[in-house]
């Protein structure tokens, strides 16, 4: 019998509901089907989510529609929870190291409001 295995997801903000609902539909149900991988995989394959190196625990989800590559970044909180963040489209071999800060920033400003409640 296989182990059944979930972890849930959490939207901070509006980050990734503005790159979400500016895609088109079928780049949108990839998404959709990558955060399913996420949530319903103990390990996930790296062509699908990798963490980037240099941080501390920020991924991405790798996303590939025809030619265009996507890419949503996220980290893990509370062991089985992740949480979204923003999302681009992906235009370089390298991610732009301004995305990442911003990532980053969106991951400590997460951190805060919830040192707050």
């Amino acid at each position: 019998m296989t182990e059944r295995f979930l972890r849930d997801t959490f939207v901070f903000k509006n980050y990734f509901w503005d790159f979400y609902n500016s895609q088109s539909l079928k780049v949108q149900g990839k998404v959709d089907f990558v955060i399913g991988l996420a949530r319903t995989l103990r390990i996930v394959p790296e062509k699908f989510l990798k963490h980037l190196e240099g941080t501390d625990g920020l991924y991405e989800m790798r996303i590939k529609v025809s030619s265009n590559i996507f890419r949503v970044f996220c980290f893990f909180d509370e062991g089985n929870l992740v949480i979204l963040l923003g999302g681009f489209q992906k235009k370089s071999d390298k991610t732009s190291p301004k995305k990442i800060a911003k990532a980053v920033k969106q991951k400590k400003e997460y951190y805060y409001e919830k040192s707050k409640e």
